[in-house]
């Protein structure tokens, strides 16, 4: 993964109204973390770093008081409703050094007609050098068959990287889609569950598969 240069300036203004003018200016706050070491409060340029952590597990390049420190995101908080980043958590890591991250699960391909994919965890932890983190880890399920289980121990993972979880975690499970009637059985049970009743005309259809 190529690293992704940031120029960064210290701050000693903190707090929420601090924390309000930093963004103004269009810049985030954050805080670099060493093991061992007090941790860094710093500004980042809001619009890089917020291009920057578009990529999962970013390796960042901080740039401050003319040193230069590799750093991986440890936390990024986000407005709820804008989106824009309110504030980032990094973690500054060396060359050669393993860290446990959360990488992303991408599912390629098509199963079998009649084949409903569920997919039970979206990430993995795994250990990894902290300059080559995967971006993600690709699951195929080309022609797969329902009763197909995808375990964490199937995953071909990249080399240097090892599971940071139990090798039994279910990370795709192919089973068979449901019927019509089927769906229309469990619209009823949740119906008479919550105390919904229905008269003939009323009763709703399910949705093809098709939408």
């Amino acid at each position: 993964m190529a690293e992704i240069k940031l120029s960064a300036e210290q701050r000693t203004e903190f707090g929420k109204g601090a924390a309000r003018r930093i963004r103004r200016e269009d810049k985030v706050p954050a805080v670099l973390y060493e093991h061992g070491n007090d941790p860094l409060h710093v500004t980042l340029p809001g619009h890089e770093t917020m291009m920057a952590l578009k990529t999962a597990n970013a390796l960042l390049s901080i740039e401050l008081d003319s040193k230069s420190h590799l750093a991986i995101p440890k936390q990024v908080q986000r407005d709820p409703l804008k989106g824009f980043i309110e504030h980032v958590d990094l973690l500054m890591v060396k060359r050669g050094e393993k860290v446990v991250v959360d990488v992303a699960i991408s599912i390629v391909g098509e199963p079998e007609p009649g084949v409903l994919v569920v997919t039970e965890n979206t990430t993995v932890s795994l250990e990894a050098e902290a300059t080559h983190i995967p971006t993600e880890i690709e699951v195929s399920i080309v022609g797969r068959e329902a009763g197909t289980q995808v375990l964490a121990s199937d995953l071909d993972l990249p080399e240097g990287s090892t599971l940071a979880v139990e090798e039994d975690l279910m990370i795709v499970n192919l089973t068979h889609a449901p019927t019509a009637d089927q769906v229309e059985a469990e619209l009823d049970e949740a119906a008479a569950e919550a105390g919904i009743e229905y008269d003939e005309s009323e009763t709703p259809e399910p949705e093809s598969a098709n939408g």
